[in-house]
Protein backbone atom coordinates (compact mmCIF):
# COMPACT_ATOMS: atom_id res chain seq x y z
CA UNK A 1 0.00 0.00 0.00
CA UNK A 2 1.68 3.69 -0.98
CA UNK A 3 1.65 6.41 0.74
CA UNK A 4 -1.32 7.94 -0.77
CA UNK A 5 -3.23 5.14 -0.04
CA UNK A 6 -2.91 5.47 3.66
CA UNK A 7 -4.24 8.82 3.52
CA UNK A 8 -6.74 8.35 1.97
CA UNK A 9 -7.91 5.16 3.75
CA UNK A 10 -6.96 6.92 7.13
CA UNK A 11 -9.19 10.21 6.05
CA UNK A 12 -12.22 7.87 5.47
CA UNK A 13 -11.66 6.25 8.48
CA UNK A 14 -11.36 9.12 10.89
CA UNK A 15 -14.57 10.66 8.76
CA UNK A 16 -16.45 7.07 9.76
CA UNK A 17 -15.60 7.58 13.78
CA UNK A 18 -16.62 10.50 14.33
CA UNK A 19 -19.63 9.40 12.40
CA UNK A 20 -20.19 6.45 14.64
CA UNK A 21 -19.41 8.69 18.20
CA UNK A 22 -22.42 11.42 16.68
CA UNK A 23 -24.60 8.32 16.44
CA UNK A 24 -23.58 6.96 19.39
CA UNK A 25 -23.91 10.44 21.26
CA UNK A 26 -27.16 11.26 19.67
CA UNK A 27 -28.77 7.88 20.98
CA UNK A 28 -27.54 8.24 24.57
CA UNK A 29 -28.48 11.99 25.12
CA UNK A 30 -31.75 10.31 24.76
CA UNK A 31 -31.45 8.29 28.28
CA UNK A 32 -28.97 10.47 30.20
CA UNK A 33 -28.09 14.20 31.06
CA UNK A 34 -24.55 14.01 29.98
CA UNK A 35 -22.77 11.77 28.03
CA UNK A 36 -19.04 11.24 26.57
CA UNK A 37 -17.65 8.95 23.84
CA UNK A 38 -14.22 8.40 23.08
CA UNK A 39 -12.31 5.90 20.48
CA UNK A 40 -8.75 5.54 20.00
CA UNK A 41 -8.09 3.46 16.95
CA UNK A 42 -5.08 1.93 15.85
CA UNK A 43 -3.11 -0.06 13.37
CA UNK A 44 0.36 -1.00 12.71
CA UNK A 45 2.98 -3.58 12.06
CA UNK A 46 5.75 -4.90 14.43
CA UNK A 47 8.44 -7.06 13.26
CA UNK A 48 11.41 -8.39 14.53
CA UNK A 49 14.46 -10.43 13.05
CA UNK A 50 16.92 -12.73 15.33
CA UNK A 51 20.53 -13.23 13.47
CA UNK A 52 19.14 -11.97 10.48
CA UNK A 53 16.35 -14.30 10.28
CA UNK A 54 12.40 -13.23 10.39
CA UNK A 55 11.23 -13.84 13.99
CA UNK A 56 8.11 -12.10 14.79
CA UNK A 57 5.51 -10.14 12.03
CA UNK A 58 3.25 -9.14 14.13
CA UNK A 59 -0.20 -7.15 12.26
CA UNK A 60 -2.53 -5.06 14.75
CA UNK A 61 -5.85 -3.23 14.36
CA UNK A 62 -7.84 -2.15 17.50
CA UNK A 63 -10.19 0.07 18.95
CA UNK A 64 -13.08 0.20 21.36
CA UNK A 65 -15.75 3.12 21.36
CA UNK A 66 -15.86 3.99 25.42
CA UNK A 67 -18.95 5.40 26.39
CA UNK A 68 -19.57 7.33 29.78
CA UNK A 69 -22.76 8.71 31.16
CA UNK A 70 -23.80 11.01 33.73
CA UNK A 71 -27.12 11.28 35.98
CA UNK A 72 -27.50 13.49 39.15
CA UNK A 73 -24.22 13.26 39.44
CA UNK A 74 -23.41 9.34 39.01
CA UNK A 75 -21.12 7.88 36.94
CA UNK A 76 -21.53 4.52 34.24
CA UNK A 77 -19.12 3.55 31.83
CA UNK A 78 -18.99 0.98 29.08
CA UNK A 79 -17.08 -0.22 25.89
CA UNK A 80 -17.92 -2.09 22.35
CA UNK A 81 -15.31 -2.78 19.65
CA UNK A 82 -18.53 -3.72 17.70
CA UNK A 83 -19.90 -0.36 15.87
CA UNK A 84 -22.80 -1.41 14.58
CA UNK A 85 -26.02 0.70 15.95
CA UNK A 86 -27.08 -2.27 17.58
CA UNK A 87 -24.23 -3.32 19.91
CA UNK A 88 -23.78 0.80 20.72
CA UNK A 89 -27.08 0.90 21.93
CA UNK A 90 -26.75 -2.04 23.82
CA UNK A 91 -22.90 -0.50 25.46
CA UNK A 92 -25.21 2.65 26.18
CA UNK A 93 -28.08 0.66 28.33
CA UNK A 94 -25.53 -0.87 30.38
CA UNK A 95 -23.56 2.15 30.79
CA UNK A 96 -27.11 3.78 32.26
CA UNK A 97 -27.45 -0.02 34.55
CA UNK A 98 -23.96 0.61 36.01
CA UNK A 99 -24.94 3.91 36.66
CA UNK A 100 -28.16 3.33 38.66
CA UNK A 101 -25.97 1.42 40.96
CA UNK A 102 -22.94 3.62 41.53
CA UNK A 103 -23.00 6.10 44.34
CA UNK A 104 -23.08 9.65 44.25
CA UNK A 105 -20.24 11.69 43.52
CA UNK A 106 -20.45 15.74 43.24
CA UNK A 107 -17.35 15.95 41.27
CA UNK A 108 -18.14 13.72 38.69
CA UNK A 109 -19.23 14.61 34.91
CA UNK A 110 -17.86 16.38 31.80
CA UNK A 111 -15.40 19.11 31.88
CA UNK A 112 -15.99 22.78 31.65
CA UNK A 113 -17.77 23.89 28.44
CA UNK A 114 -15.85 26.70 28.15
CA UNK A 115 -12.49 24.47 27.77
CA UNK A 116 -13.55 22.14 25.47
CA UNK A 117 -11.59 21.73 22.34
CA UNK A 118 -13.93 22.91 19.57
CA UNK A 119 -11.51 24.22 17.48
CA UNK A 120 -8.12 21.81 17.10
CA UNK A 121 -5.30 22.95 15.60
CA UNK A 122 -3.23 20.57 12.87
CA UNK A 123 -0.06 19.93 14.96
CA UNK A 124 1.37 17.49 11.95
CA UNK A 125 1.37 14.62 13.49
CA UNK A 126 0.66 12.44 11.09
CA UNK A 127 3.43 11.29 8.42
CA UNK A 128 2.32 7.89 6.97
CA UNK A 129 4.92 5.73 4.85
CA UNK A 130 4.33 2.83 2.10
CA UNK A 131 7.12 1.06 3.86
CA UNK A 132 6.31 -2.93 3.29
CA UNK A 133 7.04 -5.72 5.85
CA UNK A 134 9.93 -6.74 3.56
CA UNK A 135 11.12 -3.47 3.87
CA UNK A 136 10.61 -3.59 7.67
CA UNK A 137 12.28 -6.84 8.24
CA UNK A 138 15.37 -5.49 6.07
CA UNK A 139 16.11 -2.27 8.36
CA UNK A 140 15.82 -4.96 11.90
CA UNK A 141 17.91 -7.26 9.91
CA UNK A 142 20.38 -4.17 8.74
CA UNK A 143 20.63 -2.85 12.65
CA UNK A 144 21.40 -6.77 13.92
CA UNK A 145 23.97 -7.18 11.24
CA UNK A 146 25.74 -3.77 11.75
CA UNK A 147 25.87 -4.50 15.46
CA UNK A 148 27.48 -8.18 15.16
CA UNK A 149 30.28 -7.26 13.19
CA UNK A 150 30.84 -4.43 14.96
CA UNK A 151 33.30 -5.99 17.73
CA UNK A 152 34.54 -9.63 18.35
CA UNK A 153 33.01 -8.66 22.10
CA UNK A 154 29.53 -8.47 20.79
CA UNK A 155 28.87 -12.47 21.20
CA UNK A 156 24.87 -12.67 20.27
CA UNK A 157 21.96 -10.92 19.25
CA UNK A 158 18.96 -10.33 21.20
CA UNK A 159 16.85 -9.13 18.05
CA UNK A 160 16.43 -6.38 15.44
CA UNK A 161 12.97 -4.54 15.90
CA UNK A 162 11.17 -2.30 13.41
CA UNK A 163 7.16 -1.01 14.10
CA UNK A 164 5.07 1.23 12.58
CA UNK A 165 1.23 2.34 13.33
CA UNK A 166 -0.92 4.94 13.14
CA UNK A 167 -3.84 6.18 15.63
CA UNK A 168 -7.14 8.00 15.31
CA UNK A 169 -8.16 9.48 18.64
CA UNK A 170 -11.21 11.01 18.55
CA UNK A 171 -13.72 12.64 21.33
CA UNK A 172 -17.72 13.87 21.92
CA UNK A 173 -19.69 14.75 24.43
CA UNK A 174 -23.02 15.98 24.66
CA UNK A 175 -21.75 20.17 24.88
CA UNK A 176 -21.35 19.37 21.24
CA UNK A 177 -17.64 18.90 21.46
CA UNK A 178 -16.88 16.47 18.51
CA UNK A 179 -13.26 16.59 17.36
CA UNK A 180 -10.81 13.98 15.93
CA UNK A 181 -7.02 13.69 14.93
CA UNK A 182 -4.60 11.54 13.51
CA UNK A 183 -1.09 10.93 14.47
CA UNK A 184 2.01 8.07 13.23
CA UNK A 185 4.73 6.37 14.85
CA UNK A 186 7.55 4.48 13.71
CA UNK A 187 10.41 2.99 15.32
CA UNK A 188 13.64 0.71 14.86
CA UNK A 189 15.81 -0.63 17.34
CA UNK A 190 18.60 -3.50 18.51
CA UNK A 191 19.48 -5.46 21.08
CA UNK A 192 22.79 -7.38 21.61
CA UNK A 193 24.67 -9.14 24.10
CA UNK A 194 28.11 -9.01 24.68
CA UNK A 195 31.01 -11.22 26.74
CA UNK A 196 34.52 -10.17 28.12
CA UNK A 197 36.71 -12.06 30.53
CA UNK A 198 33.46 -14.00 31.33
CA UNK A 199 30.97 -11.69 32.21
CA UNK A 200 27.71 -10.76 30.07
CA UNK A 201 26.68 -7.51 29.58
CA UNK A 202 22.97 -6.18 27.66
CA UNK A 203 22.26 -2.98 25.98
CA UNK A 204 20.23 -1.37 23.46
CA UNK A 205 19.55 1.54 20.94
CA UNK A 206 16.84 2.73 19.04
CA UNK A 207 15.37 5.73 16.95
CA UNK A 208 11.76 6.91 17.27
CA UNK A 209 9.86 9.21 15.39
CA UNK A 210 6.16 10.42 13.91
CA UNK A 211 8.11 10.87 10.20
CA UNK A 212 9.67 7.92 9.11
CA UNK A 213 12.21 9.92 7.00
CA UNK A 214 14.05 11.61 10.51
CA UNK A 215 14.77 7.91 11.57
CA UNK A 216 18.66 7.42 11.87
CA UNK A 217 19.70 5.16 9.49
CA UNK A 218 20.02 0.95 10.85
CA UNK A 219 23.55 0.83 10.85
CA UNK A 220 23.90 3.85 12.95
CA UNK A 221 21.22 2.27 15.46
CA UNK A 222 23.07 -1.27 15.20
CA UNK A 223 26.42 0.46 15.73
CA UNK A 224 25.27 2.69 19.13
CA UNK A 225 23.76 -0.60 20.29
CA UNK A 226 27.07 -2.50 20.08
CA UNK A 227 29.04 0.97 21.34
CA UNK A 228 26.89 0.70 24.36
CA UNK A 229 27.14 -2.59 25.18
CA UNK A 230 30.98 -3.09 24.83
CA UNK A 231 31.43 -0.11 26.50
CA UNK A 232 29.64 -1.32 29.67
CA UNK A 233 32.24 -4.69 29.81
CA UNK A 234 34.31 -5.54 31.79
CA UNK A 235 32.67 -3.76 34.69
CA UNK A 236 34.10 -3.42 37.88
CA UNK A 237 32.17 -2.37 41.91
CA UNK A 238 32.36 0.54 43.85
CA UNK A 239 32.93 1.35 47.15
CA UNK A 240 30.00 2.45 49.87
CA UNK A 241 30.31 6.68 49.46
CA UNK A 242 28.73 9.40 48.91
CA UNK A 243 29.59 11.07 45.43
CA UNK A 244 27.86 13.40 42.73
CA UNK A 245 25.77 11.99 40.06
CA UNK A 246 25.52 12.63 36.75
CA UNK A 247 21.66 10.78 35.48
CA UNK A 248 22.93 10.39 31.30
CA UNK A 249 19.26 12.46 29.16
CA UNK A 250 17.55 9.12 28.66
CA UNK A 251 17.59 8.65 32.66
CA UNK A 252 17.02 11.68 33.60
CA UNK A 253 14.19 11.83 31.80
CA UNK A 254 12.54 9.78 34.71
CA UNK A 255 13.98 11.56 36.99
CA UNK A 256 11.54 14.36 35.39
CA UNK A 257 9.16 11.93 35.21
CA UNK A 258 8.42 11.46 39.10
CA UNK A 259 7.58 15.00 39.23
CA UNK A 260 5.00 14.45 36.69
CA UNK A 261 3.53 12.10 39.17
CA UNK A 262 4.09 13.52 42.45
CA UNK A 263 2.07 16.36 41.01
CA UNK A 264 -0.92 14.65 39.03
CA UNK A 265 -4.25 15.85 40.82
CA UNK A 266 -5.03 12.17 41.82
CA UNK A 267 -1.84 11.72 43.93
CA UNK A 268 -2.93 15.24 45.25
CA UNK A 269 -6.08 14.42 46.61
CA UNK A 270 -5.63 11.05 47.84
CA UNK A 271 -2.80 13.06 50.06
CA UNK A 272 0.16 10.60 48.24
CA UNK A 273 2.73 12.77 47.35
CA UNK A 274 5.59 14.58 48.72
CA UNK A 275 4.71 17.60 46.95
CA UNK A 276 1.35 18.31 48.54
CA UNK A 277 0.90 21.73 49.44
CA UNK A 278 3.90 22.93 47.81
CA UNK A 279 2.51 25.07 45.22
CA UNK A 280 4.33 28.53 45.06
CA UNK A 281 7.23 27.46 47.06
CA UNK A 282 10.54 26.78 45.43
CA UNK A 283 11.47 23.11 44.08
CA UNK A 284 14.37 23.39 41.87
CA UNK A 285 16.89 25.69 41.29
CA UNK A 286 16.10 29.54 40.82
CA UNK A 287 17.95 28.79 37.38
CA UNK A 288 15.51 26.49 36.22
CA UNK A 289 12.05 26.49 34.20
CA UNK A 290 10.06 23.76 32.56
CA UNK A 291 7.54 24.44 29.91
CA UNK A 292 4.95 22.34 28.58
CA UNK A 293 4.65 22.67 24.87
CA UNK A 294 1.31 20.85 23.92
CA UNK A 295 1.46 22.27 20.32
CA UNK A 296 4.56 21.64 18.91
CA UNK A 297 4.95 20.35 15.61
CA UNK A 298 5.71 16.45 15.33
CA UNK A 299 5.75 16.69 18.77
CA UNK A 300 5.91 13.35 20.90
CA UNK A 301 3.39 14.84 23.37
CA UNK A 302 1.54 16.75 21.50
CA UNK A 303 -1.86 16.83 21.28
CA UNK A 304 -5.25 19.50 20.59
CA UNK A 305 -7.29 17.64 23.67
CA UNK A 306 -6.77 15.52 26.69
CA UNK A 307 -8.58 12.24 27.79
CA UNK A 308 -11.80 14.82 29.30
CA UNK A 309 -12.03 17.01 25.64
CA UNK A 310 -10.54 19.91 27.41
CA UNK A 311 -8.56 21.91 24.87
CA UNK A 312 -4.29 21.63 25.68
CA UNK A 313 -2.24 25.28 26.32
CA UNK A 314 1.51 26.42 26.77
CA UNK A 315 1.84 26.76 30.58
CA UNK A 316 4.61 26.81 33.20
CA UNK A 317 4.91 24.03 35.18
CA UNK A 318 7.99 25.30 36.89
CA UNK A 319 8.99 28.83 36.71
CA UNK A 320 12.91 29.82 38.28
CA UNK A 321 12.50 27.02 40.65
CA UNK A 322 9.33 27.63 41.37
CA UNK A 323 6.07 25.37 41.54
CA UNK A 324 3.56 26.75 39.63
CA UNK A 325 0.54 24.27 38.91
CA UNK A 326 -0.69 20.86 39.84
CA UNK A 327 -1.84 18.78 36.88
CA UNK A 328 -5.47 18.51 37.31
CA UNK A 329 -8.45 16.52 34.90
CA UNK A 330 -11.30 17.99 35.44
CA UNK A 331 -12.48 15.25 38.17
CA UNK A 332 -9.43 15.81 40.41
CA UNK A 333 -10.12 20.14 39.96
CA UNK A 334 -13.37 19.78 41.23
CA UNK A 335 -12.31 17.56 43.84
CA UNK A 336 -9.51 19.74 45.25
CA UNK A 337 -11.67 23.17 44.81
CA UNK A 338 -12.26 25.09 47.63
CA UNK A 339 -14.38 27.76 47.90
CA UNK A 340 -11.84 30.77 48.26
CA UNK A 341 -9.75 29.08 45.53
CA UNK A 342 -12.28 27.30 42.28
CA UNK A 343 -9.50 25.30 40.42
CA UNK A 344 -10.17 24.35 36.73
CA UNK A 345 -8.42 21.33 34.81
CA UNK A 346 -4.96 22.21 33.19
CA UNK A 347 -5.66 19.60 30.26
CA UNK A 348 -4.28 16.92 31.78
CA UNK A 349 -6.74 13.86 31.77
CA UNK A 350 -4.13 11.91 29.67
CA UNK A 351 -0.60 12.93 30.91
CA UNK A 352 2.04 15.50 30.13
CA UNK A 353 2.44 17.28 26.92
CA UNK A 354 6.27 17.94 25.77
CA UNK A 355 7.69 19.04 28.99
CA UNK A 356 11.50 21.20 28.12
CA UNK A 357 13.73 22.19 30.66
CA UNK A 358 15.33 25.42 30.42
CA UNK A 359 17.98 27.15 32.03
CA UNK A 360 19.07 30.62 32.86
CA UNK A 361 22.63 30.00 32.80
CA UNK A 362 24.59 28.25 30.03
CA UNK A 363 23.57 24.54 29.10
CA UNK A 364 26.54 22.59 28.96
CA UNK A 365 28.02 19.86 26.40
CA UNK A 366 28.00 15.76 28.60
CA UNK A 367 32.12 16.30 28.65
CA UNK A 368 31.59 20.32 29.85
CA UNK A 369 29.27 18.45 33.22
CA UNK A 370 32.18 15.71 33.23
CA UNK A 371 34.90 18.17 34.26
CA UNK A 372 32.15 20.45 36.55
CA UNK A 373 31.76 17.02 38.18
CA UNK A 374 35.33 15.94 38.03
CA UNK A 375 35.26 13.29 40.59
CA UNK A 376 31.67 11.02 41.01
CA UNK A 377 29.55 8.26 38.78
CA UNK A 378 27.85 9.00 35.35
CA UNK A 379 24.05 6.95 35.40
CA UNK A 380 23.46 5.22 32.36
CA UNK A 381 20.57 2.74 33.35
CA UNK A 382 18.33 2.12 36.40
CA UNK A 383 16.55 -1.00 37.85
CA UNK A 384 13.83 -1.86 40.42
CA UNK A 385 10.80 1.04 41.21
CA UNK A 386 12.24 2.26 44.50
CA UNK A 387 10.36 5.44 44.44
CA UNK A 388 8.30 6.24 47.44
CA UNK A 389 5.80 9.05 45.81
CA UNK A 390 4.50 9.73 49.57
CA UNK A 391 7.92 10.42 50.99
CA UNK A 392 9.80 11.19 48.18
CA UNK A 393 12.85 8.59 49.05
CA UNK A 394 14.35 6.85 45.96
CA UNK A 395 16.31 4.31 45.86
CA UNK A 396 17.52 2.25 42.51
CA UNK A 397 19.94 -0.31 41.17
CA UNK A 398 22.26 1.24 38.50
CA UNK A 399 24.61 0.98 35.93
CA UNK A 400 27.28 3.57 34.64
CA UNK A 401 30.53 4.72 34.60
CA UNK A 402 33.26 6.03 37.40
CA UNK A 403 34.44 9.35 36.67
CA UNK A 404 38.07 10.84 37.96
CA UNK A 405 39.82 13.93 36.99
CA UNK A 406 36.64 15.03 34.30
CA UNK A 407 37.29 12.02 32.55
CA UNK A 408 35.17 8.48 32.27
CA UNK A 409 37.56 5.71 33.80
CA UNK A 410 36.10 2.55 33.54
CA UNK A 411 31.68 0.80 33.43
CA UNK A 412 30.58 -0.03 36.73
CA UNK A 413 27.62 -2.09 37.91
CA UNK A 414 25.93 -3.74 40.80
CA UNK A 415 25.20 -0.95 43.17
CA UNK A 416 22.14 1.49 44.48
CA UNK A 417 21.82 5.10 44.45
CA UNK A 418 20.28 6.43 46.84
CA UNK A 419 18.70 10.10 48.17
CA UNK A 420 15.30 11.89 48.36
CA UNK A 421 13.67 13.70 45.21
CA UNK A 422 12.88 16.82 47.34
CA UNK A 423 16.77 17.66 48.01
CA UNK A 424 17.46 15.40 44.32
CA UNK A 425 15.84 18.43 42.48
CA UNK A 426 17.48 21.42 44.88
CA UNK A 427 20.30 20.08 44.40
CA UNK A 428 20.73 19.79 40.52
CA UNK A 429 23.42 22.00 39.75
CA UNK A 430 23.70 22.08 36.09
CA UNK A 431 21.43 20.52 33.13
CA UNK A 432 23.26 19.63 29.78
CA UNK A 433 22.64 20.23 25.80
CA UNK A 434 22.15 16.69 25.26
CA UNK A 435 18.79 17.02 24.70
CA UNK A 436 16.96 13.30 24.51
CA UNK A 437 14.31 14.41 22.30
CA UNK A 438 12.68 10.69 21.90
CA UNK A 439 10.03 11.24 24.85
CA UNK A 440 7.41 13.68 26.61
CA UNK A 441 9.96 14.73 28.62
CA UNK A 442 12.96 16.75 26.90
CA UNK A 443 16.12 17.00 29.08
CA UNK A 444 20.07 16.75 29.07
CA UNK A 445 22.05 15.42 31.27
CA UNK A 446 21.05 16.40 34.95
CA UNK A 447 24.59 16.81 37.52
CA UNK A 448 23.32 16.44 41.15
CA UNK A 449 25.84 17.73 43.84
CA UNK A 450 25.80 14.60 45.91
CA UNK A 451 23.99 11.00 46.33
CA UNK A 452 24.71 7.99 48.54
CA UNK A 453 26.23 5.01 46.77
CA UNK A 454 25.34 1.99 48.15
CA UNK A 455 28.51 -1.00 46.99
CA UNK A 456 30.66 -3.78 47.51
Amino acid sequence: MNTSQIIIDSNKEQKHIEAVLAQALAIAKTKVDAVEVAINKSTGINVSTRQGETENIEFNSDGALGITVYQNHRKGSASTNDLSVKSIEQAINIAVDIMKYTSSDPFSGLGDPEQMAFDCPDLDLFHPSDLNVERALEEAAMAEQAALTYSNDIKESDGGYFSSRYDIRAYGNSYGMLQSYRTSSHSLSCCVIGEKNGQMERNYAYTSSRDIQALKDAKSVGMEAAQRTVAHLDSRQVATMQTPILFSPEVATGLIGHLASAISGGAIYKKSSFLLDRIGQQIFPQWLTIHELPHLLKGVGSAPFDGDGIKTYDQNIITDGVLQTYLLSSYSARKLSTQKQPLKSTGHASGIHNWRLQTDNNQHSFNELLKIMNRGIVITSLMGQGVNQVTGDYSRGATGFWVENGQIQYPINEFTIAGNLNDMYRQIIAVGNDIETRTNIQTGSILIEQMSIAGK
